[in-house]
């Protein structure tokens, strides 16, 4: 499967419509994002039932912002439309498919009750 294009105005139907979506932050100029390009590509070719899209940050630099793209590449990992993982710097493939493990095999029950219980010492 191919990695997709991602957009301010496609990001969101995206992450909200499919289990679990990778999101490569990248820019044509970012030598470390070129590097990373080719195992987040494969990484897209061996998961097929994870979506893996890319953002160009110099293309959509107000959705960068809003999310707080600070360095690239950012890798965010999406599951249920949850935020599950966010990290800045390029990833060797096997810490790629170690992020790609670890978030097929979150509980997600447990995540939403810690995130109900953040929200409440929050209030």
């Amino acid at each position: 499967m191919a990695t997709s294009h991602l957009t301010a105005e496609t990001i969101g139907q995206t992450i909200n419509e499919n289990d679990i979506v990778l999101v490569d932050f990248w820019a044509e100029w970012c030598g470390p994002c070129q590097r990373f390009g080719p195992v987040f590509e494969a990484s897209s070719e061996q998961h097929p039932d994870v979506v893996h899209a890319k953002v160009d940050t110099e293309a959509e630099q107000q959705l960068a912002a809003e999310l707080q793209i600070f360095s690239i590449p950012t890798l965010m990992a999406f599951r249920e439309g949850i935020l599950v993982f966010n990290q800045a710097g390029a990833l060797p493939a096997p810490a790629l498919e170690q992020v790609v493990k670890a978030v097929k095999d979150l509980d997600m029950d447990e995540v939403r009750a810690k995130i109900a219980e953040r929200e409440t010492a929050d209030a």
